[in-house]
Formats: C-alpha cells, sequence, structure tokens
C-alpha cells in the first residue's frame, strides 16, 4: 500500500475492493454509483474516523451512543450504501427520499440524482439532522433538504417521491412511504420479519409493493412512534438462555418452565454446507415456515451448560407449545463443509427435532441456491383471506408475504 494514500487514492481502493467478484451487491456497482463513490469525499463526512478506517468498504461507523452507550446512529459501510443505491435505481432528475439522516448517503444520491434531482434526507434525532446539515453544506451539497421529524410520517414537502432509501431497520412499513412514492416508484428498506433483517428493494404499483431484491444486511433501529421492542421470553430453570420473537411469541411461555433441564436430543440432517456458503434463504426459509421461529441468545456468564450453540449471540431456534429447539453444526471429518444439526427439550423433542430437521432438508431440496422468496406488501385493510402466498406475517401497518418457488 502507498504511504500515505490521497483521498482519491483511498476511494478507488474502495470501489475496487466493491467490484471483486463474489462481492455481494456487486451486482448493483452500476457507473453512476461508481462515480459518484469515487467523487464524493467520504471521510470529510466522518471525521470521527481516520482515512483507513472511513473508506474500509464493508464497515460502518458508529456516531453516536445513548445514554445507556448503545449505538443509536452510524454511517453505514460503502458496501451496503452502494446495494441500497443500486436498488433503488435513481436516474437524473428524479427525487428521492432517505429515511435517516448521515450526509454522505445523501450526497451520494445527490450525485446520482443531479442538479435536476432532488434529495430530502429526514431523521427524528436533531443531533442527526443536524450534523447533516453542517457536513453538507461544508461539502458542497447545500441543495440536499434536511428535515428533522419522525420519519414515520414520510415528508410531504417533497413527494411525491421516485424513490424512498430507508438507512435504519424497520419492523414495519408505515402507510406513508408508500402514499408518497409515485405510482412505479421504489421503496428500499432494512426490513426485519421474525429477528432477521433483509434490504428488500420493492416496487409500488395500486397499494403494494413487490419486492425485486433481498440482500442479508444489519442496522440500527428506528426510533420513534413505529420503534418494536422484541418479545424476550426466559426458559424457567435457566437465567442464561433468552429467546427473542419479533412476532408471534407463545400464547403460554409457562410450557418452556425447566424445558432446558430436560435430556437433550440430538438430530442431524445430512445437509452439508461451505464455509463461505450463503445461508441467508435457509434463515428466511426457516423464519417462514417454521411455526414459533425465533434466535436463541445466550450469557456465557450464566449458562449452566444445558445449551451447546455455535455461537452465544444468534442461534436459529424455534418453540412449539412445550418444546424448544435450535440449529447446530459441526465439522465433517476430512472435509471444510459443516453438516447441520437439531438440538431439542421437552415432551415430545424427538418430534420435534425431526419436524426442525425437515425443514432444513426441504430447504437444501427446494431452495438452496436459488432466488429465495418473492415477498408483497399490503396494506392491513386487505383481508387476509384474499392473500393466497404460502406465508402472512401481519405486522401494525401491512401483511408481508413470503411465496417460495416451487422446486
Amino acid at each position: 500500500m502507498t504511504a500515505n494514500p490521497s483521498p482519491e487514492q483511498w476511494r478507488g481502493r474502495m470501489v475496487e475492493a466493491l467490484r471483486r467478484p463474489g462481492v455481494v451487491g456487486g451486482e448493483f456497482l452500476s457507473p453512476p454509483i461508481e462515480r459518484a463513490l469515487r467523487k464524493v469525499p467520504r471521510h470529510l463526512f466522518i471525521p470521527e474516523a481516520d482515512p483507513e478506517q472511513a473508506y474500509d468498504p464493508f464497515s460502518p461507523v458508529m456516531t453516536k451512543r445513548d445514554e445507556e452507550q448503545g449505538f443509536v446512529s452510524s454511517v453505514s459501510a460503502p458496501q451496503i450504501q452502494a446495494t441500497m443505491l443500486g436498488q433503488a435505481g435513481p436516474r437524473p432528475g428524479q427525487r428521492v427520499l432517505e429515511v435517516g439522516s448521515g450526509g454522505y448517503n445523501a450526497a451520494l444520491i445527490a450525485e446520482v440524482v443531479g442538479p435536476d434531482g432532488e434529495v430530502t434526507t429526514v431523521d427524528i434525532d436533531p443531533d442527526i439532522t443536524a450534523r447533516a446539515r453542517g457536513l453538507l453544506d461544508a461539502n458542497g451539497y447545500e441543495r440536499v433538504r434536511v428535515v428533522t421529524a419522525d420519519a414515520a410520517h414520510g415528508v410531504e414537502e417533497g413527494a411525491p417521491y421516485d424513490a424512498i432509501i430507508v438507512t435504519a431497520g424497520a419492523w414495519d412499513i408505515p402507510p406513508a412511504w408508500v402514499e408518497q412514492l409515485t405510482d412505479g416508484g421504489r421503496l428500499v428498506v432494512p426490513l426485519r420479519v421474525h429477528n432477521l433483517t433483509r434490504s428488500i428493494g420493492f416496487v409500488e404499483h395500486d397499494g403494494v409493493l413487490r419486492s425485486t431484491s433481498a440482500l442479508i444486511c444489519g442496522f440500527v433501529p428506528m426510533q420513534g412512534e413505529d420503534d418494536h421492542p422484541e418479545t424476550l421470553v426466559r426458559p424457567g430453570g435457566t437465567e442464561g438462555i433468552v429467546l427473542r420473537f419479533d412476532e408471534e411469541p407463545p400464547e403460554d411461555p409457562r410450557l418452556l418452565d425447566d424445558v432446558v433441564l430436560t435430556p437433550r436430543v440430538e438430530r442431524w440432517t445430512g445437509v452439508m454446507v461451505a464455509p463461505r456458503e450463503p445461508i441467508d434463504t435457509l434463515q428466511s426459509y426457516l423464519a417462514t415456515t417454521l411455526p414459533g421461529f425465533c434466535v436463541m441468545t445466550v450469557d456465557p456468564a450464566l449458562d449452566t451448560g444445558s445449551v451447546a450453540p455455535n455461537s452465544t449471540r444468534f442461534s436459529m431456534a424455534a418453540v412449539e407449545g412445550g418444546d424448544f429447539a435450535y440449529l447446530v453444526t459441526r465439522r465433517v471429518p476430512g472435509a471444510a463443509s459443516v453438516e447441520y444439526g437439531v438440538h431439542a427439550f421437552g415432551p415430545t423433542a424427538v418430534e420435534f427435532a425431526e419436524k426442525v430437521g425437515l425443514r432444513v432438508r426441504e430447504w437444501d431440496r427446494d431452495q438452496r441456491g436459488g432466488p429465495g422468496p418473492e415477498i408483497r406488501v399490503y396494506p392491513i385493510s386487505v383481508p387476509v383471506d384474499r392473500l393466497s402466498q404460502d406465508r402472512v406475517v401481519t405486522k401494525r401497518h401491512t401483511h408481508v408475504t413470503f411465496s417460495w418457488p416451487t422446486s
């Protein structure tokens, strides 16, 4: 590496890294987006970071903590910013709304839509919008409109928008985002369903959103009236295990009391996965086809050893009545691959382990390597019995449906 690279060299290296074969989202790196990445001085929009951190293609930079020292604002990694901009596909002269302000991403959008386009960025936190306003003005992007408001209501002033890009994790899609799109407009949103977040590109038509792409991602959650906390279930008999539900928590969590004190059943599925093989469709398939899906986290300081997850921070899990199971992997002797298996507890743990394992084998047989589900979003006013898709997840404002392709 050249000693003391110039900002232009840092930007060039960042873009070249994003263009490498196999980089997730690389297919969205269009010439207009590449030109914007090469032009906008990212390091000047992130004074908290040195140039090496600012131009790291795959790492976000955290910019604000709350009183509990948790992060509430960040500048996303260039990879995810380029990907989401590509999913939205704005063109010169168009109007774009960004939900969640930082400054840099709005500048990228401004470069793509050009001087005849309009960019509005909105955030609920006045500290963040003041920061964005100052950085945009200091770097020649005074024409970007910065608004301090709860983004759940959109921004009427600049509507209708050809594209809306949401840069904060959303549990639901407020009606205003759909209403403020032009007919055929695009919405890109990191939507959280059953604890899994995907950057989903949607096209709007007659008030219904239809997905065009979905990529795994992670974001700081939205604040405001559409904030949605998880439901946490701690099975009785242990303090170290937490089951996290975004939708449809157990009707009677007491059925799980002392479940992890029952004998642990172990079953292996025969499904082998290479170390770098994407498993985002496996996660989504289980989340949308396995009732009671949740995420298990384990506090190592409180764990009694009753569970043996591969990761204490994230394990795919499920609950059914008084039964509980989670996925595990094991190394295959003589191979780089790992095999998926199931650990289960409860009065019918053997049967439940087989049920969960069957879903993993279904994914392997029918969905592995495929495009993933078609996702649609309907207003909550549409009766559920009119929705023919495979899986319907009902939220506050919407029904989110998932249709998996047949094998």
